[in-house]
């Protein structure tokens, strides 16, 4: 593995889930086992009254750490990588593809002191949502996935897809997710799209829900760019990494391509990509 020297953790649990205060708890009693600074959101400070932390805010947090400890799932780990600091995922939910710890191995935090773990860089997307006028009203960066799909409304939409600026297919469906390579094993897996490795850079494009007997999904280089339009009249909106949806105006279009930055993940264990995902599915088979 290669060596990286780490100064100080933050430590971002996500404590509406059912174990990840105890399991919070227990980092820190290992982090100061070692001898590590670490810090923790000012929030939390009653959360934590035995720890010897730093509370301070999470904008101070991310400013003065080097890493940065997820306890949570999936979606808390990926929330964490967005503030571009190196990410260690621990596991306090069911399945979580991206955390690098299980509650039971804590004690593998040690390789963060000594240096001994692996930097695992992630392709991002970038989507933006666009006025008709071409303006860009909002950015938003996935690590995972982005979904524009309908509403409320039982009713399919036609979306208009355009692939570097011709048109590409008009898919009559739920909505349309863009994955990346990280994100296949998320809402595309179960969508029915492909499983690819994340070393391999790509766009996936998963219809969902398509009204035709040959729609497939589809795999790009990822210098692609799309844009995608609703001509229906039904309310559709953008979800980012399965967070709350940001409805899309009439007339307004989805711009999709890969994002200049990436997320940064903290691998200790020496696994496979294929070691993790079967291991994560036989789990959910239990």
């Amino acid at each position: 593995m290669r060596q990286w020297m780490i100064m100080k953790i933050a430590l971002l649990p996500n404590l509406t889930r059912k174990n990840a205060l105890q399991v919070s708890r227990n980092v820190c009693a290992e982090l100061e086992k070692l001898g590590m600074d670490y810090c923790i959101k000012r929030d939390y400070k009653d959360d934590f009254p035995s720890a010897k932390a730093e509370f301070i805010t999470i904008d101070e947090m991310v400013d003065r750490c080097d890493i940065i400890i997820a306890v949570g799932g999936d979606g808390t780990i990926i929330h964490t990588a967005k503030f571009g600091k190196p990410t260690l995922g621990i596991n306090a939910g069911r399945i979580a593809f991206m955390a690098g710890l299980e509650p039971t191995e804590l004690e593998m935090l040690a390789n963060l002191k000594n240096g001994s773990y692996e930097l695992d860089r992630r392709m991002m997307l970038k989507a933006e949502i666009v006025s008709p006028n071409g303006d860009v009203l909002s950015t938003h960066y996935c690590v995972n996935d982005a979904v524009i799909a309908r509403g409320l409304q039982i009713k399919m939409d036609d979306f208009i897809v355009e692939h570097n600026g011709k048109f590409l297919n008009k898919y009559t469906a739920d909505g349309i997710i863009f994955s990346t390579p990280t994100g296949s094993t998320a809402y595309n897996l179960s969508a029915g799209g492909p499983v690819v490795d994340p070393q391999i850079e790509s766009i996936l494009l998963t219809p969902i829900c398509t009204h035709s007997l040959f729609s497939r999904a589809l795999i790009f280089k990822p210098d692609s760019q799309f844009v995608l339009h609703g001509k229906g009249d039904v309310e559709i909106g953008l979800s980012c990494d399965g967070e709350d949806a940001i409805p899309i105006e009439s007339g307004c279009s989805v711009r999709i391509q890969k994002a200049d930055m990436c997320g940064e993940f903290i691998r200790i264990k020496n696994e496979t990509f294929l070691e993790i995902l079967n291991s994560k599915l036989e789990q959910r088979r239990l």
